[in-house]
């Protein structure tokens, strides 16, 4: 494992399942707790092709995270109740979208708003 891989994995992994988040503990004693639906819909996918958008993803309200397990010493596949279990999300991008989460989201809310489409 690389310098920056160790310095961004979590030191504890909890799914916290009576509130539907995802609980991430580091080292320096910071706790970021991410919702299913925000993981499940902002899941991590290759960039798109040129004029091509990224798909987006709608009707995950309820969506539950049914288990975190680790793919080597660099990320988490997370599984979830709508049958998605192919999301690899990397120590990188789970500390990044732990601290951009709030803007993160509204901005997928717009999205979903601007396509006529709903969360449920």
């Amino acid at each position: 494992m690389s310098a920056a891989s160790a310095a961004s994995a979590p030191h504890g992994i909890r799914i916290r399942h009576e509130i539907h988040r995802l609980e991430l503990t580091y080292e320096d004693g910071t706790i970021v707790t991410m919702a299913a639906e925000l993981l499940r819909v902002l899941v991590p996918v290759p960039p798109p092709p040129p004029g091509h958008a990224k798909p987006l993803i709608a009707g995950k309200r309820l969506v539950r995270l049914l288990a975190a397990e680790p793919v080597g010493n660099y990320a988490l596949r997370l599984k979830f109740s709508d049958g998605f279990d192919s999301g690899i999300y990397s120590w990188e991008f789970l500390r990044e979208l732990g601290r951009e989460q709030n803007i993160r989201w509204r901005r997928y809310v717009r999205l979903l708003e601007d396509a006529g489409l709903s969360r449920d």
